[in-house]
């Protein structure tokens, strides 16, 4: 065995919830060590020139629940001074309905009222009141949940104070509403296909389809989100937030190392003291901290795991597969209304009930015939992404099959092993992109390149998405809030473990997906308590 190497703090892994614990404990004094299997840092936060002169978020492009979220809010300074920019337009979302309707919507709740009350009168009205109603009584109970220390004493007091408030009556409307499936809420709010047409492919980017438990509460909060706060991205590509958590890191005499996949956690009784890379011994005075999937913590990492917490863990369920597909275009798209090129995140689907029908294909195993599609525009909002005059779109697809059973229009021959393939992706990629063609008419004409990313790119790029699964798990509510990542074991609950000064973060830890980096934040309050 090499020399050993010690720091205060040990992370493994690099996305966004690992650097920013290192940066907050770097702020406070301590010694920080990352350590990244790939050769890059980030996570999923990636950012390549995929065609020259333009520039690329591989993975992940959108922040908002990092900016409105408490890591920002700490390190907002000395990111800024790191050099990190974000930038934002005046719009926020839309839809593009193939052979329908479309509808852009500026960052600004009261113009959404006026545009919907303009198409159908009292739309408006009833998508300002559920925004009001989120942003208003029930923000402090929604946020504090959702971002909140599980099974803390200030998390209890949140709890007595909304019974007090709201008494049990008022506490279990609230559970129930929580509860909600997204199509229930708005066939009994809203009147329009329209606006649920709109709403609808939010409850995507938890991994959620409209029909399942919770999804009412996710699609509400994030579209309301969007619209009152945008769309931001990092002016000149993602990978500038990396290189600005890493600064901050190294200028305080942390270290971020690439290349350095870690293969056990060390333990001395009941104690986490270091980790293992190769012969090479990284020892933490203070702590470990893993950002990994459960199954990677309880089954690679450690050793002589207690039966049922090893089985929780490998019961731990994986969502639907996700893909990505990136065009570098000669100008902007012609969009069937022209308002949409200025929108940074514009959702092409027929409806809500479209939606619906595509999750339930693609969890049957069966490639969608009609896709949701995500369709970003980041140059809308970042000029600096593409050379003058040029354009991006980075399109997400997140309702595909893990392993695939079949074609649900029957036109893309499936490979018997039911793996994806490069053949199966391209198939797909040129479905999407004639599918485009509905809603931006000649868009074929205008595409310099085009690049792919299949579920099983998404794992082979971070091992952390199994099977392609964008969020590390599926967020229903067994495996959501406080149960992220598994409940019945009181020691390994909200990010702690059975051992001491060993803590799990990631999206497999509540509060679960989105680039906010708040489990890395939990975290880092944690361990400066001691």
């Amino acid at each position: 065995m090499s020399e050993a190497h010690s720091a205060d703090v040990v992370i493994v892994g690099s996305g966004m919830n690992s650097l920013t614990c290192a940066a907050l404990l770097a702020q406070r004094g301590l010694s920080v060590t990352v350590l990244e299997r790939n050769a890059v840092a980030g996570g999923c936060i990636r950012t390549q020139e995929l065609f020259p002169g333009f520039t690329h978020d591989v993975l992940s492009s959108w922040y908002p629940l990092f900016m409105g979220g408490a890591s920002y809010a700490a390190l907002a300074e000395p990111l800024a001074k790191a050099g990190l920019e974000f930038a934002k337009g005046e719009y926020s979302t839309g839809i593009a309905i193939p052979g329908g309707p479309a509808l852009a919507l500026r960052q600004d709740m009261d113009d959404t009222v006026r545009r919907f009350n303009a198409l159908m009168p009292g739309e408006g009205d009833a998508l300002g009141a559920m925004a009001a109603r989120m942003f208003g009584p029930d923000a402090g109970l929604v946020f504090g949940l959702l971002g909140g220390e599980p099974y803390r004493w200030p998390m209890a007091k949140l709890a007595f104070g909304a019974w007090r408030e709201r008494g049990l009556d008022g506490l279990m409307s609230f559970g129930s509403q929580a509860l909600e499936s997204f199509r229930r809420w708005a066939m009994r709010e809203l009147r329009s296909d329209l606006a649920r047409a709109m709403i609808a492919p939010w409850v995507l980017h938890s991994g959620l389809g409209p029909d399942e438990a919770s999804s009412a509460l996710i699609g509400k909060l994030t579209f309301s989100a969007v619209v009152s706060g945008g769309m931001p991205v990092v002016k000149g590509g993602s990978y500038q937030i990396v290189k600005a958590f890493t600064h901050i890191i190294e200028e305080a005499g942390g270290a971020v190392l690439t290349n350095s996949h870690v293969d056990r956690v060390l333990v001395e009784g009941n104690k986490a003291t270091g980790v293992c890379v190769g012969t090479q011994r990284y020892l933490a005075r203070r702590a470990v901290v893993c950002n990994v999937t459960p199954g990677q913590l309880y089954g690679d990492l450690l050793p002589e795991v207690e039966p049922d917490l090893l089985k929780s863990a490998q019961d731990y369920h994986y969502g639907r597969g996700g893909m990505q597909i990136h065009f570098a275009l000669n100008s902007p798209p012609d969009w069937v209304d022209p308002e949409l090129r200025h929108v940074p995140m514009v959702h092409v689907t027929e409806s809500m009930e479209q939606v619906c029908s595509s999750v339930v294909t693609a969890s049957n195993g069966y490639l969608p015939a009609k896709p949701t599609l995500a369709v970003g525009q980041p140059v809308a909002v970042d000029v600096s992404r593409a050379p003058e005059g040029h354009w991006i779109l980075w399109v997400q697809m997140q309702e595909l099959p893990r392993h695939i059973k079949g074609d649900e229009a029957g036109e893309i021959a499936v490979p018997a092993d039911g793996r994806w393939n490069e053949a199966v992706r391209e198939a797909m990629a040129d479905r999407v992109q004639a599918r485009l063609e509905t809603v931006m008419p000649g868009l074929a004409a205008k595409i310099i390149g085009r690049r792919s990313v299949s579920p099983a790119d998404l794992e082979a790029l971070n091992m952390n998405l199994v099977g392609g699964d964008p969020y590390s798990g599926v967020c229903s509510p067994d495996q959501f809030f406080f149960m992220r990542p598994f409940a019945g074991h009181k020691n390994a609950r909200g990010g702690t473990t059975p051992w001491r000064n060993l803590h799990q973060i990631g999206a497999s830890v509540h509060p679960g997906p989105g680039l906010g980096g708040q489990s890395g934040y939990l975290a880092a309050q944690r361990i400066l308590k001691g």
